[in-house]
């Protein structure tokens, strides 16, 4: 669904990503895990086509169509959908309209959307907060199920949750574990990026890549996160 080839990723000029190869396939929950500074948030933002991560070599295809370099719409319309570790909160903007008009930037209609919005209230276990602004006022936790509410109405080809369990406590993780199941079963191909194994006894990732230093230094299945777990990243070498 998603391969990522040889990619050089620069920020402000200095290099923070080398030679990265991964593959995401869909209906498929992926795991990018690594300590601090290791490059996890930039991948992410690189893939959704941030303008300050600039790609100095390498391809990404969606799909088998190449949009390494597509604008953030474009590949968002293309079924690339990012959801950010820290979403910001915007007054004057209702959760519901956001929600209303990032569906029909993606062709659902007005009848669907009111017939889904509710559904994916419930789900995500929001309760009043459907009708506020956007993220203002919100936990931590409540912005990141937000967050991934959007991503539950737009069922994207890949999905990429940035950090989705930090800051959010144990009840929460489990909703939002259940949910990004829910998704793969749908066939989206999720990517989890953390650095916490926590949410991934919730939602166990077919495939795990260790990213140290920039690079991809070590991929495998669930048993990864796991020693991850008990030995920390020094545990799985570079």
């Amino acid at each position: 669904m998603l391969e990522v080839q040889n990619l050089d990723v620069t920020v402000g000029g200095k290099t923070i990503l080398r030679d990265v190869n991964l593959t995401l396939e869909g209906g498929q929950v992926h795991a990018l895990m690594g300590p601090n500074g290791s490059g996890k948030s930039t991948l992410a933002f690189a893939l959704a086509g941030h303008p300050d991560y600039h790609i100095q070599r390498g391809r990404i295809l969606l799909a088998g169509e190449d949009i390494t370099h597509l604008s953030p719409d474009e590949r968002a319309k293309k079924g690339l959908l990012l959801a950010f570790q820290y979403p910001p909160e915007v007054e004057g903007v209702k959760l519901r309209e956001f929600m209303r008009l990032a569906c029909g930037d993606q062709g659902h209609g007005f009848c669907e959307f009111r017939e889904l919005y509710p559904r994916a209230v419930n789900r995500l276990a929001l309760g009043e907060l459907a009708e506020r602004d956007l993220n203002v006022g919100f936990s931590g936790g409540e912005k990141k199920r937000a967050e991934l509410m959007q991503v539950w109405l737009l069922r994207p080809k890949v999905a990429i949750l940035d950090e989705p369990d930090s800051g959010v406590d144990v009840d929460a993780v489990r909703i939002i574990a259940s949910v990004i199941q829910e998704l793969a079963d749908w066939g989206t191909a999720v990517l989890i990026v953390t650095h916490y194994p926590r949410i991934l006894e919730h939602v166990p990732p077919a495939r795990v890549f260790v990213l140290q230093e920039g690079r991809v230094a070590q991929q495998g299945g669930p048993e990864l996160a796991r020693a991850i777990e008990l030995g920390g990243f020094k545990a799985v070498g570079k």
